[in-house]
């Protein structure tokens, strides 16, 4: 079962989830960095460009921190594209005796996501403090804008928007804008919305476009998705 529910930080979301039978699980790319526990272990999961295939063992609980618009790389004290497409133990890169403090307290905790949190907060109230921009840019490409006109709004060039990106986003604008679409599209096939109606609500030119990046992105079909 999953549930998630908004968190006290901007941009991000506290989840958790135990699977009854053991699955495959595909983990659609949704611009975000998660913060995750799960069988006594903390990971961090770094913004994917593609699915990823995690693997769940039944009755395994899984607590995690979806940290969006940039606040993951504020959180982890390092540019958002050295975790692309990557699972890292939270030891290689917080200190290790880190690490292990707060392994040990999540193995206690009552309630393992608001510890996660919890700790995020704080670590947050001493890093560097979010950036309008990045802010801006994620919120307008999720919309829909145009890359050059997040530019142009943001008052960056191309290379500086695309750098940017990079740090905060884990990819350049042209990337984050193709997955915050992808979303917005699958939000409203599951929503119940026909795929044609979705394709053009969330910015697509067809159908056809859509069913070509809902498989590249995915490699499965709209349908299999909303299913």
């Amino acid at each position: 079962m999953y549930r998630e529910r908004p968190s006290t930080i901007a941009h991000a979301v506290v989840w958790s989830s135990t699977v009854a039978t053991a699955e495959e699980h595909r983990v659609l790319p949704d611009g975000c960095l998660d913060l995750l526990w799960s069988g006594g272990r903390l990971m961090v999961a770094g913004p994917d460009t593609v699915a990823h295939f995690a693997s769940w063992r039944p009755g395994t609980p899984f607590v995690g921190l979806r940290l969006g618009s940039g606040v993951g790389p504020r959180l982890l004290g390092l540019p958002a594209h050295e975790l692309r497409d990557q699972r890292v133990p939270l030891d290689a890169l917080w200190s290790g005796a880190e690490a292990r403090r707060l392994a040990e307290r999540l193995a206690d905790a009552a309630d393992p996501g608001a510890l996660l949190e919890e700790v995020a907060v704080a670590r947050l109230d001493d890093a560097p403090p979010a950036d309008p921009v990045v802010e801006r840019v994620a919120s307008r490409l999720g919309q829909g804008a145009t890359v050059g006109a997040v530019a142009r709004e943001v008052g960056l060039s191309a290379r500086q928007l695309h750098r940017r990106s990079l740090d905060a986003f884990g990819y350049g604008p042209k990337t984050l804008a193709r997955i915050l679409r992808l979303n917005r599209a699958l939000e409203l096939g599951r929503s119940g919305t026909p795929a044609a109606d979705a394709a053009y609500a969330a910015g697509f030119a067809d159908q056809a476009h859509l069913s070509r990046e809902v498989r590249s992105l995915t490699g499965v079909t709209l349908m299999a998705l909303v299913a």
